[in-house]
């Protein structure tokens, strides 16, 4: 005679948790990067099409906050080291250019000349506490010569 799961000790229900965790490593032993790649391409453009601006503002504040929360200052360092290092095998000196131009832009339209003179006080003290006046006399040096040859 055949058993009947219901009536099966052994064979006690499974927590969504646990199902999903069961499907996900099944469906990760059949699929390769690539179909993973695809899908995930299709959902980031189906939830860009249904949200706006606002709503990957607000996600990104709170991922990046959450993150803040799990992780400290050399975690940071180490992912931004990585970050950079990784553009810059694929990006020359106009790319950074331009996003710098692009982010300069778009801070310029948010704030005003009280939110850059703060930041560069706080830039100018930052650094001073960092360089002697040796530092200061080098790059004020290098400046005057590229002045220079500006004019020239």
């Amino acid at each position: 005679m055949a058993k009947n799961n219901k009536n099966n000790k052994n064979n006690s229900k499974m927590s969504r948790e646990e199902a999903g965790q069961k499907g996900g490593n099944q469906t990760a032993r059949n699929h390769d990067q690539e179909f993973f790649e695809e899908i995930g391409e299709k959902g980031g453009n189906a939830t860009a099409k249904n949200h706006d601006r606002e709503f990957f503002e607000d996600i990104g504040e709170k991922g990046g906050n959450a993150t803040a929360k799990n992780h400290d200052r050399e975690f940071f360092e180490d992912i931004g080291e990585k970050g950079g290092n990784a553009t810059a095998k694929n990006h020359d000196k106009e790319f950074y250019q331009e996003i710098g131009e692009k982010g300069g832009e778009a801070t310029s339209e948010k704030y005003d000349q009280d939110f850059y003179e703060e930041i560069g006080q706080k830039g100018g003290e930052a650094t001073s506490k960092n360089h002697d006046k040796d530092f200061y006399r080098e790059i004020g040096e290098k400046g005057g010569i590229g002045r220079n040859k500006n004019n020239s």
